[in-house]
Parts: structure tokens; C-alpha cells; sequence
């Protein structure tokens, strides 16, 4: 599965380190767990 990467901190969302749910499956409200960012700050890693 694809992982996504923060743009403002560089966190790293790996689908194997979170129950293997795919980034896109994630809420629309989800935030970074880091910086408090939204989705949309994320890219393809």
C-alpha cells in the first residue's frame, strides 16, 4: 500500500503501521498526529 508524506513535518503514513487502512480511507477530518495538518498537506511517498 501507498505511503503519504506531510509536507509541513515530514511525518510518514504507512498503511502497515495503522491497521492497514489505506490513506484514502481515512476521514476527511483526519489530521496529521504530529503537526495538525489536514489531508490535503499530504503527497504519494
Amino acid at each position: 500500500m501507498q505511503s503519504y508524506v506531510c509536507d509541513v513535518c515530514g511525518y510518514e503514513y504507512n498503511p502497515a503501521d495503522n491497521s492497514n487502512v489505506p490513506f484514502d480511507k481515512l476521514a476527511e477530518d483526519w489530521v496529521c498526529p504530529v503537526c495538525g495538518v489536514g489531508k490535503d498537506n499530504f503527497n504519494p511517498a
